[in-house]
């Protein structure tokens, strides 16, 4: 019999001819375990991607991320329009000009400062999507059930897996969804009623066997458009770790060499659901 709990495995990879320092999709997920440990208690993850238009929009993608998974995981009142969710974005937003200024100076340091370009970018603020999950042991039976929530801002997508089936797909359901001008959580955005006015929530129940996949939209739309969605789905299946990371690049890129995945930033985490 197998036991309960979790276990995750997450790849991020870069658009065709970036590199992986300029990719700008951003993932974290708490606790931080290797992919092969079985986790018995509540986790996070998130999957943030930031937009290329803006300046810095990796580093804001990767700040969201980590303070996203660490409200999540410590505070289930995240999951709702209302005052946690709301001190989380006035926190993460007030996290960024301390990192500005630091960066700042060390560019100085080695002889690489702002160009006046740089810095009137600067104050337009960078910009992300986020989608952050919590699942936890159901109440009742934890060997039976886990539950989850997602909170999502933006196209990145959150797909719940059964029996090789697509059961739920949070907050795009459908391809020709995906648009060019999603909802962004802005770095200097101070409108918290906004942000979580435009935060999507909902939540969910798994069950031993359940598969949870988390994507940023280039390949959330792949995914979402194939033809052939079991087959899509058990190529995913084929990359179970950090150790993939060459042949899942390689995958990718013979799907754009297909024109079927758009040349973007991949992010995806995936849970898979044991239990007795």
């Amino acid at each position: 019999m197998t036991s309960p709990g979790l276990y995750i495995t997450h790849l991020v990879a870069p658009k065709h001819g970036s590199t992986a320092l300029e990719c700008e999709d951003a993932v974290c997920v708490l606790p931080d375990r290797p992919h092969d440990d079985l986790i018995t208690g509540p986790v996070a993850a998130s999957v943030c991607d930031g937009a290329t238009e803006s300046v810095l929009a990796k580093d804001w993608a990767h700040l969201l991320a980590i303070e996203s998974a660490q409200w999540a995981l410590e505070q289930a009142d995240f999951f709702t329009a209302g005052p946690v969710y709301e001190q989380f974005a006035t926190a993460v937003v007030e996290r960024w000009d301390p990192w500005l200024e630091e960066y700042t100076r060390d560019r100085a340091e080695v002889g690489r400062p702002l160009k006046w370009y740089e810095q009137a970018k600067l104050a337009e603020g960078a910009y992300a999507t986020m989608l952050t999950l919590r699942i936890t042991p159901g109440p009742d039976s934890p060997t039976e059930t886990w539950q989850w929530q997602v909170a999502a801002l933006g196209d990145s997508c959150m797909f719940h897996i059964r029996d090789d089936k697509l059961i739920r797909s949070f907050p795009v359901e459908r391809a020709e969804e995906f648009g060019t001008v999603p909802d962004l959580f802005g770095s200097r955005n101070r409108d918290t009623g906004l942000i979580g006015a435009r935060t999507r929530f909902t939540t969910g129940v798994c069950e031993p066997g359940d598969r949870l996949l988390l994507m940023s939209d280039a390949l959330a739309a792949w995914f979402l458009g194939a033809p052939d969605p079991v087959h899509a789905f058990r190529q995913l299946l084929e990359f179970g770790g950090p150790h993939d990371t060459d042949g899942f690049g390689a995958w990718l890129d013979d799907l754009r060499s297909q024109q079927v995945l758009r040349n973007d930033d991949v992010a995806v985490v995936r849970i898979d659901v044991e239990g007795r």
